[in-house]
């Protein structure tokens, strides 16, 4: 992603939603407090398994767990996640 690509949603409302009455706010209890975003409250690149670029472990049963990751709740890592749309379209027409 360009510099000018990045700045374009620095800022900008829709990069960033922190639900704060939620029941499971916060999901990761890191100490975010105001900078929690919730916008990927459900993270578009689990379906990129291993490849995904977040901490994760794979349980016995084979389902990844995600709790010790933080990159959709950072707000500096909209563009990452939007800038992976393209391998996440790739992995779903995979099937």
């Amino acid at each position: 992603m360009s510099r000018i690509e990045d700045e374009f949603w620095r800022g900008k409302e829709y990069a960033f939603f922190s639900h704060k009455k939620c029941e499971a706010f916060p999901c990761h209890a890191d100490g975010r407090g105001d900078n929690f975003n919730c916008l990927f409250c459900y993270c578009p690149l689990y379906i990129l398994g291993s490849e995904c670029g977040g901490t994760h472990k794979y349980m016995q049963n084979g389902v990844k767990d995600c709790s010790s990751c933080t990159i959709p709740h950072e707000r500096d890592n909209y563009g990452y996640i939007t800038s992976r749309f393209g391998d996440i379209a790739h992995k779903m027409l995979q099937g």
